[in-house]
């Protein structure tokens, strides 16, 4: 029963989040992560969680995870690409140079310092959008920019996590054949997935696959059309790709967030149906952001036991990172919008603003850095975590004060 009481609170606490959420137009994973440290601090919730919750909170995740890569229309998203791969870009490689040099500066190790890198890179679309929409920006070009050039992000921060945890965790070598391995192995899996979404899925199977019995006759649109069960259909999908991810050694969230990239609208019955894609969507959407997806960020935040002795020591730390991240964040992404996507300044100082948000994938990095693997210290994880605070309260505040100059130009070409 201590369990159940322990996740009681947790959900009491994700409802606290989510009315404090929208008093301060912040997203609620802050609110979930704040929560879970005041409850852990404060005795409320104890030290050492219980495996159930644990369990709970590694399915929460991965359910974010396959909802953030589902609500991506692929169409749509590879449309954009060509605009938005210079924002995309050099907007990942300035903040994960900046973070990887300021945290080989402070503590002199390489796994650390990759690893702060990557948290650093993963841009927060979720924060950008609430905050745009709230502005009546949502619809802009800026917004399309920011949304396809952040997940083009995710997606190379998720690979690259797939390669460089092993390494760093010492499951893997860092020898050339070692990280060749690895790479290889991340590639099969990426492959892998890849001939589901592009031959096995598709209700129209194509070339040799034609004369395969069961595949020939069946695509993804039959198991999908047992309306009640849809969502249950997805999920399990989520779960086995994520499961087939473990399998390749990487963090079954990557699996879930490839899994729901490559299913599609079209897969789904009619529009007015029980089953279809809106109706799948909004039930995912209630799973992974609603009552089990903040499970595993309130139990982050319950990782971050108050060490005051800790937190005056790292100030420095964040201060330093929280202002590099900034400048190189904005810089990049802005120079990038303005000379390979054609944006006019105002437009462009919007994207790097726009950027600047580290919500889920960040936390998923740091989880897997420094509660399942190690890899940070303690100190490493009290700042990126509070530098990760600071960042996504800085996404409202600078595109509320930059949306006069950028409202200005909307009628003319950006």
């Amino acid at each position: 029963m201590e369990a159940l009481n322990h996740l009681a609170l947790i959900w009491v606490a994700v409802f606290i989040a989510g009315i404090l959420a929208r008093k301060t137009r912040l997203t609620p994973v802050l609110w979930f992560l704040a929560l879970g440290a005041i409850m852990v601090n404060t005795g409320i919730m104890p030290l050492q969680s219980d495996q159930f919750i644990s369990g709970l909170a590694t399915l929460g995740i991965i359910f974010i995870m396959f909802a953030l890569g589902f609500e991506e229309n692929t169409q749509n998203f590879v449309a954009s690409i060509k605009k938005s791969w210079g924002i995309a870009f050099f907007g990942a490689v300035a903040p994960f140079l900046a973070a990887y040099l300021v945290a080989d500066f402070f503590w002199q190790d390489p796994n650390i310092a990759l690893m702060c890198g990557l948290t650093m890179t993963a841009t927060a679309v979720s924060l950008t959008m609430v905050s745009l929409k709230g502005l009546g920006l949502h619809k802009s070009i800026a917004a399309k920019r920011i949304m396809t050039s952040a997940v083009l992000d995710d997606i190379a921060s998720l690979a690259m996590v797939a390669i460089v945890v092993p390494i760093a965790s010492g499951q893997g070598s860092a020898s050339l054949p070692g990280i060749a391995l690895i790479a290889g192995k991340a590639i099969a899996f990426f492959v892998i997935v890849s001939v589901l979404g592009a031959w096995l899925f598709p209700h129209e199977v194509k070339g040799w696959l034609r004369h395969v019995p069961l595949i020939r006759n069946f695509g993804i649109r039959h198991l999908l059309a047992f309306g009640r069960h849809s969502t249950l259909t997805v999920l399990l999908l989520a779960l086995l790709v994520g499961l087939l991810a473990h399998q390749f050694g990487f963090h079954p969230a990557i699996g879930a967030y490839m899994a729901g990239l490559i299913l599609k609208e079209e897969y789904f019955g009619r529009k007015d149906a029980k089953g279809s894609y809106a109706d799948t969507r909004r039930i995912v959407d209630n799973v992974a952001f609603s009552w089990i997806g903040p499970v595993f960020f309130v139990e982050l935040g319950t990782k971050l036991i108050f060490d005051w002795d800790i937190l005056a020591s790292v100030i420095p730390h964040i201060a330093v990172l929280l202002t590099s991240i900034f400048f190189a964040q904005v810089l990049s992404a802005s120079i990038a919008a303005r000379y390979t996507s054609g944006m006019n300044w105002p437009g462009s100082l919007l994207i790097g603003f726009g950027m600047l948000g580290r919500a889920e994938l960040a936390f998923v990095v740091i989880d897997i850095a420094y509660v399942q693997n190690s890899i940070l210290n303690a100190e490493a994880f009290y700042t990126l975590m509070v530098t990760a605070f600071f960042l996504n309260i800085l996404v409202p505040i600078t595109i509320t004060l930059w949306k006069p100059y950028y409202s200005a130009t909307l009628s003319k070409k950006v």
